[in-house]
């Protein structure tokens, strides 16, 4: 195993009384009968950081995001998200996050402002906050001008704007972006990359997963999954140093292939 000269643990944990800490979990494990799904891992993600949570389809990314949302019960280990514990506080937790799935998940035979206003009532936003956060959210996605077009009409692109718009209607502390920009084109991620970089600015902590090793780099920490256990983390340049120490020309897609491989 690679595992023991990847990473240190400082890198991964701080003390539970640090100041600024949005997510901490130590030792947390998922088993699905005698199938472990997340092998003991440990990590803590600071306030307003963007953070980069990577591996290959299967090595337990989403189980441990749905763990840290609170919609999944873990087998064992301990964590707080946005000072609330994962196991005692799950609703808390659900309320204190914005999360945004892979697959689109908002109602295509809606328009973006009818969207925007179910979500406000999901989340509970109060009524007299209902005009100032559509505004808000209109103008940060940039689809103002298409606000009464049918969600299904809308390119890819600006459906994932709008999705994301309805993430952060309850202005969220974390948000979760699960591969945010699968399937949209090069121009339209770089755009939502500085929109997520705008957010992370302002405060929010952003927690995203993705497989294009070029956004990857936007994260200020990594922590990569191979097979449920963490294999590396760090930042972008020294999981490359680290996967790669005899290539001067290696980026982070060869460091995530070695990562994978062994």
């Amino acid at each position: 195993m690679v595992v023991g000269y990847l990473y240190n643990i400082s890198e991964l944990t701080m003390p539970q009384s640090a100041n600024g800490i949005a997510i901490r979990v130590k030792d947390l494990e998922k088993r699905f009968g005698k199938f472990t799904a997340v092998n003991r891992v440990t990590f803590s993600v600071r306030k307003g950081e963007i953070f980069g949570f990577l591996g290959a389809n299967g090595s337990g990314k989403s189980t441990t995001i749905r763990m840290l949302c609170g919609i999944l019960t873990p087998t064992a280990g301990e964590g707080m998200v946005a000072g609330y514990d994962i196991f005692r506080e799950p609703e808390e937790i659900k309320g204190a996050i914005g999360y945004m799935s892979q697959k689109f998940s908002l109602y295509e035979d809606l328009s973006p402002g009818e969207n925007i206003r179910f979500y406000l009532g999901v989340y509970n936003v109060p009524p007299y906050r209902w005009e100032e956060r559509t505004a808000w959210i209109l103008e940060t996605t940039q689809l103002g001008d298409v606000r009464n077009r049918l969600t299904r009409e809308l390119p890819q692109g600006w459906r994932q704007r709008l999705a994301l718009g309805c993430a952060l209607l309850h202005e969220p502390e974390i948000l979760f972006l699960d591969e945010p920009t699968s399937g949209v084109d090069p121009v339209t991620r770089q755009r939502f990359w500085d929109l997520i970089r705008r957010l992370a600015a302002g405060g929010i902590t952003i927690f995203v997963t993705t497989h294009y090793m070029d956004e990857a780099r936007h994260c200020e920490r990594i922590v990569m999954l191979n097979q449920g256990a963490i294999v590396a983390a760090g930042s972008p340049e020294e999981i490359i140093a680290r996967s790669c120490p005899d290539r001067e020309d290696a980026d982070l897609n060869d460091a995530f292939i070695t990562l994978m491989k062994n």
